[in-house]
């Protein structure tokens, strides 16, 4: 019944940028923080951006400070990524993902809800 359904992946150059969208369906989506995570080939799933409820509060990976935003719209059930400054190790798939926990971290055993993937690929 709950769907998270990614979009915006594809090939960029190393400099470029990129927004991945994600459409949430089949759960009240205020009620839930949002996130997006990725993984690399052979590397293990890592989180790399967070929102709260309301989107007063944002969360991010060292790895991406500075460089993505994470932003949402409960009006339209959508949650995005806006990635600048792209490089090639961030190459991956992204996840979108959905929680109801209050924890701050965003560890993937607390996500309820994940996305299929949006393969990112950033050509150096």
């Amino acid at each position: 019944q709950v769907q998270l359904v990614e979009s915006g992946g594809g090939l960029v150059q190393t400099g470029g940028s990129l927004r991945l969208s994600c459409a949430a369906s089949g759960l009240t989506f205020s009620n839930y923080r949002m996130g997006w995570f990725r993984q690399a080939p052979g590397q293990e799933r890592e989180f790399v951006a967070g929102v709260n409820r309301r989107g007063s509060g944002t969360y991010y990976a060292d790895s991406a400070k500075g460089r993505f935003t994470i932003s949402r719209d409960n009006a339209a059930n959508t949650v995005h990524l806006q990635m600048n400054s792209l490089k090639p190790e961030d190459t991956a798939v992204y996840y979108c993902a959905a929680t109801s926990s209050s924890d701050t971290m965003f560890k993937p055993h607390i996500i309820h809800y994940w996305g299929k993937g949006t393969l990112v690929t950033v050509s150096s």
